[in-house]
């Protein structure tokens, strides 16, 4: 079985010209793909039918995920409602929502797996709420769970997205250029903890981005899109400096340097690993916003 599967997938927006074009890819469970290319070439689109937000065109197109069609001539099927649990999406916006606490915002990501009523009315279980204290404690931001959203920064936002992924425990995690708005530091400590992510729990990572050297340093495979189509799938050492002025469009003949973000090095700074035994919880405080 396969983690993810696209066949002849198009996708246009009224009568433009086509954003994604005859794409076609297989990603096998636990592999860790970043996909690159230059703005307006497809991206955000590719990562947004996979998450089901937006609808393949009407012909015939087909996305399979885990095994399950949920796409099939522009419409999501059944089975859709069933994968959706399983898919962990995070978003260069962060996407939390900010009047509520830190915790409350990780439990949402067991929406899919509780009942309707409960999820309605914010019930979780002491499971649930153990589940997501640990998902807190392993991104390194355990001890501001009682915080409102608003109140964090832009790295620890991001964190807080990538522990609402562990507390749904997805099986394949979508992040749409989830560093783009991150200070260097702040980069590093989130793919870091993607890539810890996929190696120790094997969940499957596509992960969109602009900065070229992030891509090499923590994806073991490549896909590259340019005007909708994937002009490149396979390693990172397999691209070479004039595939990159073509994918991007560029004449320095030192394509790499062009693209890198000015940015000192930073050490990748990764939280320690913690099991139940070593789990930390936040001090009682009074909390900013009702749970």
């Amino acid at each position: 079985m396969t983690a993810l599967r696209i066949r002849h997938v198009n996708k246009s927006f009224s009568r433009s010209a086509p954003v994604l074009n005859d794409i076609n890819l297989s990603i096998a469970p636990g592999e860790l793909v970043g996909l690159i290319g230059a703005s307006g070439s497809g991206k955000s689109t590719l990562i947004r039918l996979i998450s089901g937000f937006e609808t393949i065109d009407r012909d015939e197109g087909e996305i399979e995920i885990l095994g399950q069609k949920v796409q099939s001539g522009g419409k999501r099927l059944i089975a859709a409602r069933n994968v959706r649990r399983d898919v962990g999406v995070i978003f260069q916006q962060f996407n939390l929502v900010n009047r509520l606490s830190l915790l409350t915002n990780v439990l949402l990501g067991r929406l899919g797996r509780v009942s309707r009523l409960r999820g309605t009315i914010g019930l979780f279980s002491i499971e649930d709420r153990i589940r997501a204290l640990r998902a807190l404690e392993r991104v390194g931001i355990v001890d501001l769970a009682r915080q409102r959203a608003s109140t964090l920064s832009g790295g620890q936002q991001q964190r807080a997205a990538i522990a609402r992924a562990l507390t749904q425990e997805a099986r394949l995690v979508l992040a749409d250029e989830p560093i783009a708005s991150l200070d260097p530091k702040s980069a590093d400590v989130v793919m870091g903890l993607l890539c810890e992510i996929n190696r120790r729990d094997k969940v499957t990572i596509v992960v969109s981005l602009h900065q070229i050297d992030y891509a090499f340093q923590y994806c073991s495979r490549i896909l590259a899109l340019k005007d909708g189509r994937i002009v490149h799938d396979g390693s990172p050492h397999d691209i070479g400096e004039e595939a990159l002025r073509a994918i991007y469009g560029i004449e320095d003949t030192n394509a790499r340097r062009a693209l890198r973000p000015a940015k000192q090095d930073m050490a990748i700074a990764m939280p320690p690993e913690t099991d139940a035994a070593g789990m930390r919880f936040p001090t009682k405080r009074r909390p900013e916003t009702a749970l």
